[in-house]
């Protein structure tokens, strides 16, 4: 941490006639400069690119961009750490400032800020970061998706029972059931994926409200910072909606998460044992010597908890404030949403690579399951010509007269279905046993499945294919925007280059 100067005049001294009072540093001062320390590199890339502009349009001399780009690309090779702060200077954009004032005078350091304010300049510099950490999120999510797919493909023919209400409805394939989260985490990519496209256009030149008299080239700092667009009325500038819409997103993410890892909570407890989780994601109780506790999935759910609130704090922050105020400026609530989504999203996967399957225990639970009754009455249907309303009496009747006679379905014969069927609508259905038989057999029912997004075998495949095709579209997506980022990344290094040693160029 660096001294102020005896002839440094802080920002606050002009106007404000006492210092912040240490409780305001404390609570106020200190967070919000650690918060933007973060955004470093982002600070640094905004400050290349408005001065580089400044020269290109002439608003300020060449010989006075070079020395100020010569000390910011000094900045840019240091650590965050290494950087000298002291927390009397304020924000970061002033810490910055005080650098360059040290190294080459504030006549010349000072013109850095022409055309520009800290809203503008911050908001651009928040962008750029929320950006970034959107795409490492991506990342993350395409990582998860690649591990639902392998279990998918694993898992496609792994017949278990399908629950509603919590009770056997009818028989279910897992790998389907894993597929239908990938639809799910594909619609939240393209959530993110269209909160990106509004979180990634450039405030800079709007300054604090209405633009400015310096002829400011925007078109040229949205290229240097691969921006897709700016950000066009004025106003807007410092609006931080699009915080609120990117946290909506992952917000999502998170409940995708957290149902997955409920539903596979439940299923590794005793009395299901569908599935268990590696004992590298477990941990073990200080009293009970036989448990083994599920606490990767444990950790999603709670960590799944708190993203129920995030949206609505978000925009309860906007509340009281009209469009005019502080807290339009920022929420780095996102920041955390940002870190929860991605830690998350990277832990399941782990969960997920290393899931044990009882596939064994699967098909078991589905012997004796009256799962398949309503493919019996599908059969009765199309066999008999009578309603569906019809039959499912029937069919209800001799689930009811069977479980109290202690038969299961596999013993269920042609004689005691029709003696239902005369219960509650007076005739005989004469299927035969083999046919009623085969209607209540769950690999059978599984087979039956034609509709499009069932669990039929070839069904499950398309959509496999599907999922793989959408998943490959997703990383083209990222790929993509972090190509268009590093070209940015590129042009601005070179138009740095051509004003830091135009001799040289020359």
């Amino acid at each position: 941490m660096t001294s102020i100067t005896a002839h440094e005049t802080l920002l606050t001294d002009a106007r404000l006639s006492a210092p912040p009072a240490a409780r305001l540093v404390k609570y106020h001062d200190i967070p919000a400069l650690e918060r933007e320390k973060k955004q470093f590199q982002e600070f640094v890339a905004v400050d290349l690119a408005h001065t580089t502009m400044l020269v290109e349009e002439g608003i300020i001399s060449a010989a006075t961009g070079r020395a100020i780009l010569e000390q910011l690309l000094v900045i840019r090779r240091m650590q965050p750490a290494d950087f000298p702060t002291d927390i009397r200077r304020g924000s970061f954009l002033l810490q910055m400032e005080s650098y360059l004032f040290a190294a080459i005078g504030e006549d010349v350091g000072g013109q850095m800020h022409t055309g520009r304010s800290r809203i503008d300049q911050g908001a651009t510099v928040r962008r750029l970061y929320k950006r970034n950490r959107m795409l490492d999120v991506m990342d993350r999510l395409n990582g998860f998706q690649d591990a639902i797919a392998q279990q998918a493909q694993r898992h496609a023919r792994t017949i278990m029972p399908g629950y509603t209400h919590m009770q056997h409805a009818q028989p279910w394939v897992f790998g389907h059931y894993l597929l239908s989260f990938s639809s799910r985490l594909h619609d939240s990519f393209e959530r993110l994926a269209q909160a990106y496209g509004r979180v990634n256009r450039n405030p800079l030149g709007a300054v604090g409200l209405s633009g400015t008299s310096w002829p400011l080239n925007r078109t040229r700092t949205t290229e240097l910072l691969g921006f897709d667009g700016m950000v066009e009325n004025s106003k807007l500038g410092r609006e931080a909606y699009y915080a609120a819409e990117a946290i909506g997103a992952l917000a999502f993410v998170m409940a995708d998460l957290n149902d997955l890892a409920t539903d596979l909570h439940l299923w590794s407890s005793t009395e299901f044992g569908l599935v268990e989780c590696d004992d590298s994601y477990c941990g073990t109780s200080s009293i009970f010597p036989q448990k083994k506790n599920p606490a990767g999935l444990e950790t999603v759910k709670k960590a799944a908890g708190s993203a129920v609130t995030w949206l609505a704090t978000a925009l309860a922050t906007f509340r009281a404030e009209g469009t005019g105020d502080q807290a339009m400026r920022d929420l780095p609530m996102i920041d955390e949403a940002l870190a929860s989504t991605e830690g998350m999203l990277d832990l399941f996967t782990g969960v997920i690579d290393t899931l044990i399957v009882h596939d064994d225990r699967m098909a078991e639970s589905l012997s004796g399951s009256w799962c398949t009754a309503s493919n019996l009455a599908d059969v009765i249907v199309r066999e008999r010509g009578l309603s569906f309303r019809q039959v499912h009496h029937i069919v209800a009747r001799v689930v009811r007269n069977s479980l109290a006679q202690g038969i299961g379905p596999g013993a269920l014969s042609s004689a005691m279905l029709d003696a239902a069927a005369q219960e509650t609508a007076g005739i005989s259905l004469d299927l035969g046993d083999v046919c009623v038989r085969d209607a209540l057999d769950p690999r059978r029912f599984v087979e039956t499945r034609v509709t499009d997004g069932g669990v039929g075998p070839l069904q499950v495949d398309r959509m496999l294919a599907r999922a793989q095709q959408e998943r490959a579209s997703d990383k083209l997506w990222v790929d993509a925007a972090r190509a268009r980022i590093a070209h940015a990344a590129q042009e601005l290094d070179h138009a740095v280059k051509q004003l830091v040693a135009p001799v040289e160029a020359t």
